[in-house]
C-alpha cells in the first residue's frame, strides 16, 4: 500500500516543519504545516519574523504565536508587550498585530491558515 494511502487512513497528521518550503509572509518568511486542503482545524507555521513585518489582522482566526528565538515586542492592538523565548502569546479575531524584533516563533492558527482572511489597515 502506497505511503499517501496509508496517510488517508489515520486520524492523524504528522509534519516536519524545518524541511518545508519558506515563503514570504507579511510577518517575513514562513514553513507551514498541515496545509492539506481537507485539513480545516489547525496549522502550525514556523516563522522569521522580519524587521518589516506589517500589522494585520483576521476576521475568523485566532492565532497563537510561540517565541522560539530571539527577543522583541508583540504589538496587539497598538500596545507594545516585550517577548523573549517561551512567551506565549493568544490572538483573537479582530486584534491588529505584529511582531517586532529578530524572532523564530511558531504560530498556530485556529481554524487552519486561509490567506483570504488576512487584513492590513
Amino acid at each position: 500500500m502506497a505511503l499517501d494511502v496509508l496517510l488517508e487512513m489515520k486520524r492523524y497528521l504528522i509534519t516536519q516543519l524545518d524541511e518545508l518550503e519558506s515563503i514570504k509572509c507579511s510577518c517575513g518568511h514562513t514553513k507551514r504545516g498541515f496545509t492539506e486542503p481537507d485539513n480545516e482545524v489547525a496549522t502550525v507555521h514556523l516563522v522569521d519574523i522580519s524587521k518589516d513585518s506589517k500589522a494585520h489582522y483576521h476576521k475568523r482566526l485566532t492565532e497563537i504565536y510561540l517565541i522560539l528565538e530571539g527577543e522583541g515586542y508583540i504589538e496587539l492592538d497598538g500596545e507594545l508587550y516585550p517577548v523573549k523565548p517561551m512567551t506565549s502569546v493568544l490572538i483573537k479575531p479582530g486584534c491588529r498585530h505584529r511582531a517586532i524584533g529578530e524572532m523564530r516563533i511558531a504560530n498556530i492558527p485556529i481554524p487552519a491558515f486561509d490567506p483570504e482572511d488576512e487584513w492590513f489597515d
